[in-house]
């Protein structure tokens, strides 16, 4: 159960799941509040799609106790805590007998402090309530489950962490696609590539910062993919800065992102916050040299300490144009290889 496929972290995971349990011979329902977003194309045809045309989450709450009565599923997954709340909510209308198990998919400790608005702040004022009513909760990175265990006033524990799945063929097949951008054809100037929503999370301001202070001697060029509401912040900064769109572009959200990691030059993740970044993940797969920040949670997991790519302090604008030099100078760059979690 999701409230859409708009193109995030955690609507990607969960196709990726539905997809590989209807593959295994299971019946599958994506259940939407609402059916829409980019990521649709990507469900499998094995998997039936259920929209209970709500055009707000909350709303959803009486239509998904519905489906539940009279579906009675074995279990329900639920992602994202607005709709984990919803999830539970409806189970306990519902009464049946379906197994419940919630996932987070961010932070929730930082992301608390920045709600806005008295239906935000009421979801996560429930999280606690409603996380105890769960038959399991899960979250996606280690450092992430001990931060809901603490917000959330679980026992330790009680938080199960499983990272999210990746089908790497399918990132491998893509990766290898054909990519029409004049950016990336012989000869041109070195990409810097990064992709996510045009949010504050993202912190994109302090990754344009410390581009600006790179191409201010030296050719490189600024790459990214995503959309969101702070695309005219963005674009007034890039030309505060003196950049121009030979520079910088953000072309918005793209369908095939791998095709842009396995050709970059360097793939940069600039976020104040996040769970556990699947791009940073996808980014290895497609053998892109990494930088991050070392931020709350995922990447200093992904990155075993800095291992696999460099990790810099958050909003630290001057360490992160240094990392992203030293990589761009670096000849030869570590084989990284994707294993399988034990």
């Amino acid at each position: 159960y999701l409230p859409s496929l708009r193109g995030g972290g955690a609507e990607r995971v969960m196709v990726t799941l539905a997809n590989a349990l209807a593959e295994r011979g299971h019946a599958v329902d994506l259940v939407l509040a609402s059916a829409e977003g980019p990521y649709l194309q990507d469900v499998s045809s094995a998997v039936r799609i259920v929209e209970l045309r709500a055009n707000r989450v909350i709303k959803a709450m009486l239509p998904l106790a519905r489906y539940l009565r009279r579906e009675r599923p074995q279990a329900l997954l639920s992602a994202m805590n607005h709709a984990n709340v919803v999830a539970v909510l409806a189970h306990r209308l519902a009464r049946v007998s379906c197994r419940l198990v919630v996932s987070e998919h961010n932070t929730i400790g930082v992301e608390v402090v920045r709600a806005q608005g008295w239906v935000a702040k009421a979801v996560y004022a429930l999280v606690p309530w409603a996380y105890r009513r769960a038959d399991a909760i899960v979250a996606v990175s280690r450092e992430a489950a001990a931060d809901l265990e603490r917000f959330a006033r679980l026992p330790a524990g009680s938080v199960q962490a499983i990272y999210n799945p990746f089908d790497l063929d399918r990132i491998r097949r893509l990766a290898a696609e054909p990519l029409d951008h004049p950016w990336f054809a012989p000869g041109q100037p070195p990409v810097v590539l990064a992709i996510g929503r045009l949010t504050e999370q993202k912190d994109f301001p302090s990754l344009i910062r410390a581009f600006a202070a790179i191409r201010s001697h030296r050719p490189a060029r600024l790459l990214i993919l995503g959309e969101g509401e702070l695309r005219g912040e963005l674009e007034a900064l890039v030309r505060t800065c003196g950049l121009t769109a030979d520079d910088v572009q953000m072309p918005g959200f793209v369908a095939n992102p791998f095709a842009y990691l396995s050709r970059c030059s360097v793939f940069v993740l600039s976020s104040r916050w996040e769970g556990l970044p699947g791009v940073l993940i996808e980014a290895l797969a497609c053998g892109a040299p990494v930088v991050s920040t070392d931020c709350p949670s995922g990447p200093r997991e992904i990155l075993e300490n800095g291992r696999w790519g460099r990790l810099v302090p958050v909003g630290d604008v001057e360490a992160l144009a240094d990392a992203m030099v030293a990589t761009l100078d670096e000849k030869t760059h570590p084989d990284v290889k994707v294993r399988a979690a034990d």
